[in-house]
Parts: structure tokens; C-alpha cells; sequence
């Protein structure tokens, strides 16, 4: 079995591989329980995504991989081929809008197509898990030191951030969260300004929760405070991570960033997208062309069942909103930064 890149992660981690299984940190009960659900097969991988056990663009791809290779794993000598294909279709249904999910399910579906045998499968989809994972952390690395040099701070400064886009969210380290990180190792970190993230609260329950246990000094404030605390002149960067990012450099991401945008441009503050290439979806010309899923209304009504609004009353619960690339002084990714992004530079990127 290679090594479970997870032991090499920063901060605290969402998955652990055991080769025979998938250990995955249960994020809808911190921060008051760490609790680790085992998936055993691919219909577990799969269930644990749609229900937000894990969640985050990155840990979802390298998650849905794990359940390939769990797939082969478990597959029947005469049916392996079938029911690996349909492990691969039913993890592709867990989560519509995060393109990592379908970036490495590609990728695990490259490798089994050359795969002339079950063992031979079950070798190689664990091994390209693996790597995938790898991959991850080291692209989060990568683009923390890129984001660096756009930001080019000589004194500490404050950043402000939205949902949770650390350790948590990635393979290692993080994304948007990463680059704090850096900028805390750094010695040029005062303070960040953590978005609750309503309504599964990922800023208050996993970014605060992160940070704290990391010793990086964070203020949590509800999302409606954003405007002020711009206003105060108080942070200089809005640092945020992306679901998916079209080849115009328009950018879905959490419910609450695209107004995050439009208050950093009223109020001279930079706006800085971190994802890995693996979030960028080339085929899509702008974010109008992206699937923007909406959730059950009872994750607004109520909170871990105490009722919030009247029962039954309407809800628009969209998970992710979109931010022209208009409003986006830089998208950084581990292959380099994209300043005022638009489809020049996204081309020449990602041609």
C-alpha cells in the first residue's frame, strides 16, 4: 500500500487511506465532536460526499478517487468491469457543481480503461488515488508562495476569508486558507476575519475551529459584518477558494462570495481566488454556463433540528453563487497567477 499522503498534510486532515478503506472526518459535528466515519466501498465514498461529511472541492475529488479504488477493491472477478464503471457513475451523481469531483473521476476512469485485469485495477486506481491526494498537497503549496508575491505585504496585515478552505477542504494545507498560513509562517499575518458561512456555517464550525488549533489569531463575525469590517479599513485582501472557474475567469464558489466581491471593489480591497488547476473547467465559456445546485430549505429553517423560521415558509437555498471575473484582481494557482483575470489570460494559462 503507498503511504497515506494525509500523515504529510499540515493542519489538521479530512481523510485518512488504509488501503482497504477510507477514514473520513465527519465536519457536520465540529467543532463539538471528532468523529471518523469508515467507508468501506464506494457507495459509502459517495454517500459521505452528498451528505457534506466531506466537503470542500479538493477533498471531494480525492475522496471520490479513494472510492474508485475501493471500488476495485471490492469488485466480483466476473462483474469487476461493470461494477467499477457504475462505482465511477454513482460518485459522479454525489455533488453537481465541484468540477474536482469530475477532474478525478476522469483521471481514475483514464486508468482503468487501460486495466487489463482486476488485480491489475486494484493496483493502479489505488496508486492514482494516491497520487491524486499528492498532487493536491503539493499544489496548495505551490500556490501559497505565488499568492505571496501578489500580495507583497513589508508589514503584517489583516485578510478577510469565506467558508473553509484549509486542511479541512483540501488534500493538506489548503487553498485560500493555505496561503494565511504562509502569511502567518511568514510573520505577516495580524489577523483574519472568518465569514460564519451561513447556512452550514463552515466559517464559525470548521475555519475558526482550524485556525484556533493552529495557533493563527482569527475573528469570527457573521457574514452580515463583512461591509463594516472593510469599511474600517481593517483587512487589505479578501482571500477566497472556488468550486469551479470557466475560461472567461468566472468563479462559483460558496453562497456569500460573490457579495464579498462586489464589497471588496467598493471598499479598494483586493480579491484573490486560490484554487488548483483541477477547479478550472476550460469547456465552460463564463459562470452563467455553470450548475449551481440548491439544497433541501430545511438547512435555513433549522439548525441541528432547532426550528429558526416558520415551518414550511419557502427557502432559496443555492450552495454556490457566481463572481464575474470583473470583480477578481487575482485567480492564483499552482501553475502560476492570473492577474484581472479574463479569457486571455486564462488561455494562456490553460490553453
Amino acid at each position: 500500500m503507498a503511504t497515506d499522503p494525509s500523515s504529510r498534510s499540515m493542519g489538521t486532515v479530512a481523510m485518512r487511506w488504509h488501503g482497504d478503506s477510507l477514514e473520513l472526518l465527519d465536519q457536520r459535528l465540529l467543532p463539538s465532536e471528532e468523529h471518523w466515519i469508515t467507508a468501506e466501498g464506494a457507495s459509502g465514498v459517495a454517500q459521505c460526499i452528498t451528505d457534506m461529511v466531506v466537503r470542500g472541492a479538493p477533498a471531494i475529488g480525492i475522496s471520490a478517487a479513494y472510492g474508485v479504488a475501493l471500488a476495485a477493491r471490492h469488485a466480483g472477478v466476473g462483474e469487476w468491469h461493470s461494477e467499477i464503471n457504475q462505482a465511477i457513475r454513482e460518485l459522479a451523481k454525489s455533488r453537481p457543481t465541484a468540477v474536482n469531483l469530475f477532474w478525478a473521476l476522469e483521471r481514475m476512469e483514464q486508468v482503468f480503461n487501460s486495466c487489463d485485469s482486476l488485480d491489475d485495477a486494484t493496483k493502479r486506481l489505488a496508486a492514482e488515488a494516491v497520487r491524486i491526494h499528492e498532487e493536491d498537497l503539493a499544489a496548495n503549496l505551490a500556490m501559497a508562495d505565488h499568492a505571496l508575491n501578489v500580495i507583497n505585504a513589508q508589514q503584517p496585515i489583516s485578510v478577510l476569508t469565506h467558508c473553509n478552505t484549509g486542511a479541512l477542504a483540501t488534500g493538506g494545507y489548503g487553498t485560500a486558507l493555505g496561503v494565511i498560513r504562509r502569511l502567518h509562517e511568514a510573520r505577516l499575518l495580524e489577523r483574519v476575519y472568518a465569514d460564519e458561512t451561513r447556512p452550514w456555517l463552515q466559517g464559525s464550525r470548521l475555519t475558526a475551529w482550524e485556525l484556533s488549533r493552529d495557533n493563527i489569531p482569527v475573528t469570527l463575525n457573521a457574514d452580515g459584518a463583512a461591509a463594516a469590517i472593510m469599511a474600517s479599513g481593517k483587512v487589505k485582501w479578501v482571500i477566497v477558494g472556488a468550486d469551479r472557474i470557466t475560461a472567461n475567469g468566472d468563479v462559483a464558489n460558496k453562497i456569500g462570495t460573490y457579495s464579498l466581491a462586489v464589497l471588496a471593489r467598493h471598499h479598494k480591497v483586493g480579491f484573490m481566488v486560490v484554487a488548483p488547476s483541477s477547479t478550472v473547467d476550460m469547456s465552460l465559456a463564463s459562470g452563467l454556463d455553470i450548475p449551481i445546485e440548491e439544497r433541501d430549505g430545511l438547512e435555513v429553517r433549522e439548525i441541528r433540528g432547532i426550528p429558526l423560521a416558520p415551518k414550511g415558509v419557502d427557502v432559496f437555498n443555492p450552495v454556490f453563487d457566481m463572481t464575474p471575473a470583473s470583480l477578481i484582481d487575482a485567480i492564483v494557482t499552482e501553475k502560476g497567477v492570473i492577474q484581472n483575470p479574463d479569457i486571455t489570460g486564462m488561455r494562456v494559462l490553460f490553453s
